[in-house]
């Protein structure tokens, strides 16, 4: 008897077995049920997370350095207190970054901040203004959807004009055209001249989906007197990146008259820095997840185990005829083998059944998704859990004098 045929065989009497205790069988997977489904959910949400944040760190750019007063996370209140005491980032900069800069294609100033925004009847509170130039089209990556973005005469003139993100278009703007209407931020009135595509983001919108992109000469008189910017220096090509970090700190060292010796009163930011945030935080969460899921396919397999056993007891005259009549060790094996891991796949079907629902309104609250990947997972942990619980009673059977079982009333 070659190896196909003895695993068939072994599906065969596994399936029969399963059958003739079809209540057994199913309270035996309850606990491989909620293992799995465990594993599943998790899964779903971790490479739901993780999809909707890399789509939505793509927003800050690869390519792109931001040097401002600031790190993005600081570790420390002393840290803090210390980057509160930095001169801002304002015109001198800019304009040495302009002049000097080889290696930058776009160079962008952005100031910011939140104000009410208002049009007829409708507003919004406290909704993203941003301050900034022509240049924030290439270097942040910006789509204009309808109408156009700001132009350099716009921006040099400081004329009251915006551009409005695609989520307040839609609030606002109630069966109007946003085109050519007057808005109000923070009472000032502003003609809108560019909806932008909607982008999205990690949870829910992305900044630019509600905010209002003004020039920023109209920004820092109108709204903001403080002139204290993020300068956006887009890289020509990723590879040199490092060199155009350098290029960028050593300027900024110069006009902000930085000794040689003392350390940086600036920041330079980049899009790794939240993801190697992003990753620690998704690791811990990861283990935490291993650890529950572990836990629930221990006790599942326990159950397995101990339902094997009782099979292989009120089997042992069927094992004692199979070996008297020629069945190999490795048959008896793999027989029983093969009735753990089923049992145990019967239990991923059922659970993968209800992951299916689940995961349908969890993204109604959060990015979740069911991809082919975690299926297949889910299905080999739940088999890899059936081989792993029934390997002991499958060994007691394998070993089982013939005799001796034959004897067994």
């Amino acid at each position: 008897m070659n190896f196909l045929t003895e695993l068939w065989e072994g599906l065969c009497i596994a399936w029969d077995a399963i059958r003739a205790n079809k209540l057994r069988s199913v309270l035996t997977t309850l606990g491989i049920v909620i293992g799995v489904i465990t594993v599943t959910l998790m899964g779903t949400a971790i490479n739901g997370l993780n999809n909707s944040f890399l789509n939505s760190i793509s927003a800050i750019g690869a390519d792109v350095l931001y040097a401002q007063k600031q790190d993005w996370f600081i570790e420390s209140y002393k840290d803090w207190l210390e980057s509160q005491k930095r001169p801002p980032v304002g015109e001198p900069e800019l304009r040495v970054l302009q002049k000097d800069m080889t290696l930058a294609a776009a160079i962008a100033p952005v100031a910011d901040s939140a104000y009410p925004v208002k049009y007829g009847r409708h507003s919004s509170g406290s909704v993203p203004v941003y301050g900034t130039t022509e240049q924030y089209l290439p270097a942040s990556g910006v789509t204009v959807e309808r109408g156009r973005f700001l132009s350099a005469a716009e921006c040099e003139g400081g004329r009251p004009v915006c551009v409005i993100g695609a989520t307040l278009a839609t609030n606002l703007f109630i069966r109007e055209d946003p085109l050519g209407a007057r808005l109000l931020v923070n009472g000032h009135p502003f003609d809108v001249v560019g909806i932008l595509e909607k982008r999205g983001g990690f949870v829910g919108e992305s900044g630019t989906d509600t905010s209002v992109i003004l020039p920023l000469l109209q920004f820092t008189t109108t709204l903001q007197q403080k002139k204290d910017y993020t300068l956006m220096v887009k890289v020509y090509r990723l590879d040199q990146m490092e060199d155009a970090k350098e290029e960028l700190r050593a300027l900024l060292r110069r006009v902000r008259q930085v000794p040689p010796g003392k350390p940086d009163n600036f920041s330079i930011n980049q899009q790794d820095q939240f993801l190697e945030l992003f990753h620690r935080i998704a690791g811990t969460i990861e283990a935490i997840g291993l650890f529950i899921t572990g836990l629930s396919l221990f006790v599942g397999g326990i159950g397995i185990m101990n339902i094997m056993f009782v099979s292989v007891a009120e089997r042992t005259r069927e094992i004692g005829v199979r070996k008297a009549i020629g069945a190999k060790r490795r048959t008896i094996l793999l027989q029983f083998l093969i009735e753990a891991a089923s049992i145990c796949l019967l239990g991923g079907l059922i659970a993968l059944l209800i992951a299916w629902p689940v995961t349908l309104l969890l993204q109604r609250i959060m990015p979740a998704e069911l991809s082919p990947a975690i299926v297949g997972l889910a299905l080999l942990v739940a088999a890899l859990t059936g081989v792993l619980a029934g390997l002991l009673p499958a060994w007691r059977a394998a070993r089982m004098n013939p005799v001796d079982a034959l004897r067994n009333e």
